[in-house]
């Protein structure tokens, strides 16, 4: 009977390694297959989303000193006496996404009375966005705006709005009447969009003390002029720092001539350094 148990033991042990192999093949098995289920799945995810299209790159970048957008000629000949010639500075925190300047003056006529003019021009940039969208869209946005916006000009009587081609890729001229000091003025305001750019150009004027005031004809004809200039300062800005990122040919071939006179200077020193046999 002693003898008997030792050896029942012995059976008991063998007979569980077998159990106890199976149950680890199991659990192996089982583990892999969810391993390879998850990565299908993932994968399968993975290949669903669809690729988001890269926004458009803003085609400009800075905008152009607004008190030297219209040329001097022009400024003369819409505000003749302006009190300041170069113009007034709007305040910007960034001038690169916002600009603007005016001239305003009085031309005296002596008996004659007085005539007043009044001009501006603002610049608005928008970058290009991946949430908002390209800077050609979100100016879109904004032009649209714009022209809501002096649409709705307080006080504004006869307001009247046609398109301006040829001013930027889309422009719209809005004229309106609007009574201030006693007088009435002429007004005429161009909102244009070029590229990822608005610019809003308004000019005004009223005759005083008798004087006649300018005709509606004279100020929209004005306002569309320097709204044109405005606008192809834009370009040129761009065109300008564009240039001065890109070296003249000239200049490359002074660099070739450097670096050539630089190798020609290494060998001679090379040369001189190494003792003749």
């Amino acid at each position: 009977m002693h003898r008997s148990a030792p050896r029942l033991s012995r059976i008991l042990a063998c007979a569980a390694v077998p159990v106890m192999l199976v149950a680890v093949g199991c659990s192996s098995d089982s583990g892999s297959g969810a391993e390879k289920n998850a990565g299908s799945s993932s994968s399968a995810t993975a290949s669903a989303e669809p690729t988001k299209p890269a926004v458009e790159p803003a085609k400009y970048t800075d905008l152009p000193d607004a008190c030297t957008s219209i040329s001097k000629k022009t400024v003369k000949d819409l505000v003749p006496e302006a009190k300041k010639k170069g113009g007034t500075a709007g305040s910007s925190s960034d001038l690169s996404v916002r600009a603007s300047c005016s001239w305003n003056g009085l031309d005296d006529k002596g008996v004659k009375g007085s005539l007043y003019h009044w001009l501006s021009v603002g610049f608005t940039r928008f970058d290009s966005d991946e949430t908002l969208g390209s800077g050609a869209t979100r100016a879109t946005e904004g032009y649209t705006k714009q022209i809501a916006k002096e649409k709705a000009t307080e006080g504004a009587q006869k307001t009247a709005a046609a398109p301006a081609p040829g001013i930027g890729d889309e422009a719209t001229v809005i004229t309106y009447n609007l009574n201030q000091t006693g007088e009435d003025f002429a007004y005429a305001t161009v909102v244009a969009r070029t590229g990822n750019v608005v610019v809003s150009l308004t000019y005004n004027g009223t005759g005083y003390a008798g004087a006649k005031a300018p005709s509606a004809a004279d100020i929209l004809k004005g306002a569309q002029k320097a709204a044109k200039e405005a606008v192809g300062e834009v370009d040129a800005t761009a065109a300008s720092a564009a240039a001065e990122a890109t070296p003249s040919a000239g200049d490359a071939k002074k660099g070739d001539k450097a670096d050539e006179g630089a190798d020609k200077d290494a060998e001679k020193s090379g040369s001189e350094a190494t003792p003749k046999s």
